[in-house]
């Protein structure tokens, strides 16, 4: 992996025994200009980010990070052929992608165990830069395990060899790097890697590969001629700090009334359904939604890659669908996983996406059976997603859909980079067309609120007959779910277990909560 050349000499710093080279940008090349400016840690290893707008290019993101002394990088070599003769790596470590983190740990040990002896005069900080070093590029992807550092990127893009990377960058969009993979073959290289790791393999008879990183970042990887400039690398990043409701409220993603009646929807066990378009947040928007479910069920959640993350209070199961081997044999697909669930005696049942007409016709007759289900569906708006639901191909009959109560869109402008709820639509039993869609929440975005549109006529009142509640009942407890999450925002209670916490708790003592709150 290599950078643009700069055309000049880079900035040397001494570190005791160590020669770091800083690269440092060439004015000519690149001019610098407005720039956004933070460092990406790992242990001792860190690299500084800059992203700067260039004349005739827009914003380009830089990356600069340590640059071995010519003695430095010679040893670090030899180090690593003698970590592969050193280094005990059983079958399991070597194709499990649960135990890459456990492989990389056992690297980093030996490394800083040979790199100690043959270089006592070092400290523990430069002992463990130089063999996380190593480390990263033996069984990492190099440069790019930096990018995968970067929590404000989305997507990673290596395109071909001599191409620049591209990332999503969640404040600047789109946005080319100045790292550059060198040659193909370094680009399959690290196809091959991640597709070994969890049992596959991408060649040229198998050109197309659909796969995931220990981290949980979805990989997708296609060889040349399929793609036709070159090898390609697309990684989308797991989130790792998941959404909460508190963090979506405070993004004004949604409102607390809005997010108030969801959670009472959850609550009392609705079918859900959010849809929107490519990387509208319709999974996040799932997973925050989750966070509201009672701790007294079990759920059971069903998804392409592992993307929803629950409370550790919660009985909760994941199930990740599994890719053929080569020899197209061992697939188990999210069908075969939504038809094991219902053997499983869930309360809930959470899909991550429906794709195929034999999908949603298991998760419909699931949920006519009793069980409550939220999946995500590709549609821009509430009224599409059920043009979609009833029409060809997925072709679900409206005695079936009278069982899905609420649909949620989401939406993402491109151009500012945000991403809302859009609408709040109830599914509503008519003669005419079979069902249709009551939008009781829409966005308005000349004013970027989220207003109400038109009164409940079916969620409600589902509700009140579920929970012996009247509408007095109902309206005191949305208040009081309202007052629970603008105090949680206030207090800046925002992770997985501090959320579930104070959502279980209010399900075992509702007044002990209103009052610390009120309080």
């Amino acid at each position: 992996m290599v950078r643009k050349a700069r055309g000049g000499k880079g900035k040397k710093v001494a570190k005791k025994g160590i020669l770091i080279e800083a690269e440092m940008p060439h004015q000519a090349t690149m001019p610098k200009g407005s720039a956004d400016e933070y460092v990406i840690k790992e242990g001792e290893l860190e690299a500084k980010v800059s992203i700067e707008k260039v004349e005739g290019m827009g914003r380009v993101y830089r990356l600069e990070v340590p640059q071995w002394e010519k003695g430095t990088s010679a040893f670090m070599e030899d180090l690593k052929a003698e970590l592969l003769r050193k280094v005990p790596i059983t079958t399991q470590e070597a194709l499990n992608i649960k135990m890459a983190q456990q492989l990389r740990e056992k690297f980093l040990e030996y490394g800083r165990d040979i790199i100690r002896e043959n270089m006592p005069h070092l400290n523990s900080r430069q002992i463990d830069l130089i063999a996380r070093g190593i480390v990263h590029e033996m069984l990492g992807l190099g440069d790019i395990e930096f990018l995968l550092k970067d929590d404000w990127i989305e997507e990673i893009c290596i395109n071909g060899a001599q191409i620049p990377v591209w990332v999503y960058h969640r404040k600047h969009g789109w946005i080319p790097t100045d790292i550059t993979i060198s040659t193909e073959n370094q680009v399959w290289n690290y196809a091959s890697s991640i597709a070994r790791g969890v049992g596959r393999q991408i060649n040229t008879q198998s050109p197309l590969l659909d796969a995931y990183l220990p981290t949980g970042d979805r990989v997708n990887a296609t060889l040349f001629p399929i793609s036709y400039f070159g090898n390609t690398i697309t990684i989308r990043k797991f989130a790792r700090k998941p959404w909460t409701i508190t963090d979506y409220i405070k993004l004004k993603t949604i409102n607390s009334e809005v997010a108030a009646l969801l959670w009472l929807a959850v609550q009392y066990e609705t079918n859900i359904i959010v849809s929107g378009g490519t990387g509208s947040g319709k999974t996040s928007l799932l997973n925050v939604m989750a966070m509201f479910i009672p701790q007294n069920q079990r759920v059971v959640s069903i998804e392409q890659t592992r993307e929803i993350t629950l409370p550790e209070h919660l009985q909760w199961v994941p199930l990740v669908v599994r890719e053929p081997t080569s020899e197209k044999t061992g697939e188990v697909g999210m069908l075969d996983l939504m038809v094991n669930s219902l053997r499983m005696r869930p309360d809930r049942i959470i899909v991550g996406e429906i794709r195929r007409a034999d999908e949603a016709q298991v998760l419909f007759e699931a949920m006519h059976t009793g069980h409550s289900v939220n999946a995500t569906l590709h549609a821009e708006t509430v009224s599409e997603t059920v043009r979609r639901l009833v029409n060809p191909p997925l072709d679900i009959a409206p005695v079936m859909m009278e069982s899905l109560h609420l649909i949620i869109s989401a939406y993402r402008d491109r151009r500012s980079n945000i991403r809302r709820v859009y609408e709040v639509g109830e599914i509503v039993p008519s003669d005419r067309e079979g069902v249709k869609a009551n939008i009781i929440y829409r966005w308005r975005p000349f004013r970027d609120e989220l207003d109400a549109s038109e009164p409940s006529v079916r969620l409600l009142e589902s509700i009140k007959n579920y929970a012996n509640m009247d509408d007095d009942d109902i309206k005191r407890n949305l208040k009081e779910k309202q007052e629970i999450l603008d105090w949680m925002v206030q207090k800046d209670i925002s992770s997985v277990e501090e959320v579930g916490k104070i959502i279980s708790r209010y399900y075992d003592n509702p007044a002990a909560v209103l009052e610390m709150v009120r309080q």
